[in-house]
């Protein structure tokens, strides 16, 4: 049995997928640099990550099977699941080997699971996309923390850039230690490698724009008198807004 040792990338993964039919591994496993442990059965060997190798099997993945299921695809890898890597490189070949109907066969359980993930970080996504707060910092960025389950950064992206492209701002996912900066033109990825992963990085109040502490007061009063207390449902509201997206939320924050 071989390893692939890839570097925990996305491209990453596409070119251990390229190497296996290059080398002509047979059955074969993947593992991440950081995660690989040797054993003693089986050739292991590190793939270096090659952008266009990674291109050719995107590629040829989009010719076979249709764009829902590239999203898929994609979706699943932003869930970060300890056994996604592999499921993910097992489905790839699948579908090379197999055709594209491989995806519909739902009895398959790296289809099964795929599908499974890629569900829960399109759900987050669309979460995320309603839930962002910006606040507006005294240098005139709009900046907004949040903490998704996954990582979806990557695919709110355009959304933001579309809805917000007059403005400058700033999306930071707290749990991961990165985030999106757009600065009018472009969107990019920014790191605060000084400050560790789980940090809220809310913004102290010194820094914020000088009526922004009162826009989120005028935020937090609509939100009250516009809710009717007798049709007051505590149970449906945490269903659709769950208490863990609460604390970067105008409308709960100050609770």
């Amino acid at each position: 049995m071989h390893t692939l040792i890839f570097d925990g990338s996305f491209p990453g993964l596409l070119t251990a997928v390229f190497e296996a039919y290059e080398r002509r591994t047979g059955e074969a496993t993947v593992s991440t640099t950081d995660t690989y442990q040797p054993g003693l059965l089986g050739e292991s060997f590190t793939v270096t990550t090659v952008e266009t190798k990674a291109r050719r099997v995107w590629r040829g993945l989009s010719r076979t099977i249709d764009r829902q299921w590239l999203n898929n695809v994609y979706a699943a890898f932003l869930a970060e699941q300890p056994t996604g890597n592999q499921h993910l490189f097992a489905l790839i070949r699948m579908i090379f080997d197999r055709g594209g109907e491989t995806v519909n066969n739902y009895g398959n359980p790296h289809v099964l699971q795929v599908s499974s993930w890629a569900r829960k970080v399109h759900r987050e996504r669309h979460r995320m996309e309603a839930f962002v707060r910006f606040q507006q910092l005294a240098d005139g960025l709009f900046y907004a923390a949040v903490k998704p389950d996954f990582n979806v950064l990557p695919l709110i992206a355009g959304h933001f850039k579309n809805r917000y492209a007059d403005q400058r701002w700033m999306i930071y996912d707290s749990a991961r230690a990165y985030g999106l900066y757009y600065d009018g033109a472009a969107v990019s990825e920014v790191q605060w490698s000084e400050i560790p992963p789980g940090h809220d990085h809310r913004p102290p109040e010194e820094v914020l724009a000088g009526n922004e502490q009162q826009f989120q007061q005028l935020w937090k009063a609509y939100f009250t008198h516009a809710s009717i207390p007798a049709r007051k449902n505590p149970k449906l509201q945490i269903r659709h807004v769950p208490k863990r997206y609460w604390p970067f939320l105008t409308e709960f924050a100050f609770d």
